[in-house]
């Protein structure tokens, strides 16, 4: 059964962490899809050093945005994250906002037609004001939109903060599985 999650807050506020834990609930092998591009050495080694710390359950994919490519039916998925992802369509189409984030939304929807279940993880840029550069403007923009588009496509979406998950949207079922997810936080 198709399921998408969507994991949102600002930095530092606890998304991955939370994400990597409800992955390893619904799964003993998930897989992480890293959004991240590698643009220097020590960017290279902190991605093999995270890579290590999630262990040997995992696997780890890098895409930097063809997610479609990526068959996983029957898996459970954290992209991580929503926010390297949309930057890599913002640049590489000359930050062209209505472009960039019409190609997200495509490549979003053939990604999530398969049979999965999906934890995006995300950040909330607007929420900590105003840039004055209006390309960091144009970009929060285009955040804030595809944020938008796959919260209303998510089952559920948690905000985080403070390494607290609230829930936002959800449904009974899964209600049940968070709360085994934050209780594993306080053990």
């Amino acid at each position: 059964m198709k399921r998408i999650i969507l994991i949102t807050g600002g930095s530092h506020s606890g998304k991955s962490a939370y994400a990597e834990k409800l992955a390893l609930c619904l799964s003993p092998t998930p897989v992480y899809l890293a959004t991240a591009r590698i643009w220097d050495e020590e960017f290279r080694e902190r991605v093999a050093r995270h890579q290590q710390r999630r262990g040997a359950e995992w696997t780890n994919i890098e895409e930097e945005k063809e997610l479609s490519r990526h068959r996983l039916e029957g898996k459970v998925v954290l992209i991580d994250c929503v926010t390297l992802w949309c930057t890599n369509f913002f640049f590489d189409l000359n930050a062209d906002v209505d472009r960039a984030l019409a190609t997200a939304k495509e490549e979003f929807n053939r990604f999530t037609e398969q049979e999965a279940t999906f934890i995006f993880v995300t950040n909330e840029i607007g929420m900590g004001g105003v840039s004055e550069n209006k390309l960091q403007q144009k970009f929060t923009d285009m955040q804030g939109w595809m944020n938008q588009y796959i919260a209303s496509r998510a089952d559920e979406v948690i905000l985080m903060v403070a390494g607290i998950p609230m829930q936002v949207k959800n449904d009974e079922p899964t209600n049940l599985l968070h709360q085994r997810v934050i209780k594993s936080n306080d053990e």
